[in-house]
């Protein structure tokens, strides 16, 4: 409810407002807008402006805007009982994820460095990747600076991982250009097939799980992204039987 650019236009008294809002939304509800200017050290004045400013004609209605956004959020975060987990499960078996992965697999067997890139909670999962398959014995990097300055001429056997949920995240997308233009082979892990990271990759890995947003902020569940990096990065270790690292 509270975006960015609407809070980028708050004075000291709207943040004063909006921090007895957010601290006290149980009791909003109940609140006159006297009781709420109190409550700030506003006057009621300052209060209606608040409420317009995030797109209310009125205290009233406001209210009533904050209450169905904390419905809102409430349930975004609503337990579904594992279904969406689930139905990753289930497509793991189908023959286009399967080829998926094959086709992945032969890439990174083929390949002598494997840079990992991703911004964000993907970034996370990257770092996690170049661990793990650094920990089964393959030469793995991750990158998060879209500026840095790497592999100026990086060779044929060189295979960039790139995650996002999304599949269009700008700086992953740069990174991933620029590293697939020198000659990398590029394999996305993406929820979105028809994103512009899926359409540029060598192989794309789509997990197609429902996307879940609290207050502007992406929750979807990543775990899908875990078992696929874990999955290759034992395909490939059982591939050439190499000695895993410490």
């Amino acid at each position: 409810m509270f975006t960015r650019e609407m809070m980028e236009s708050f004075t000291e008294l709207d943040f004063a407002v909006y921090d007895c809002v957010v601290k006290n939304e149980d009791r909003i509800g109940r609140m006159t807008i006297k009781e709420l200017a109190d409550m700030a050290h506003v006057s009621t004045a300052t209060v209606l402006r608040f409420c317009k400013k995030n797109g209310a004609a009125g205290y009233s209605e406001f209210k009533l805007m904050y209450k169905e956004f904390l419905k809102g959020k409430r349930e975004a975060l609503k337990d579904d009982g594992g279904s969406e987990l689930q139905g990753f499960l289930a497509s793991i078996h189908s023959p286009d994820f399967q080829e998926s992965i094959g086709r992945a697999h032969q890439y990174l067997a083929g390949s002598r460095c494997i840079i990992f890139i991703g911004i964000g909670s993907s970034g996370i999962l990257g770092k996690y990747g170049a661990r793990y398959f650094s920990n089964v014995g393959y030469f793995s990097l991750f990158i998060d600076d879209p500026w840095l300055p790497i592999l100026q001429n990086p060779s044929e056997d060189t295979v960039t991982v790139a995650l996002s949920e999304s599949g269009m995240t700008k700086q992953t997308v740069y990174i991933a250009s620029h590293l697939h233009q020198r000659g990398c082979t590029l394999i996305a892990i993406t929820n979105n097939a028809n994103s512009v990271l899926a359409k540029m990759a060598d192989c794309n890995i789509t997990y197609h799980v429902t996307e879940k947003m609290v207050n502007d902020r992406n929750v979807t569940t990543q775990i899908p992204v875990i078992y696929i990096l874990e999955t290759l990065a034992k395909k490939l270790y059982n591939s050439d039987g190499r000695d895993a690292s410490d």
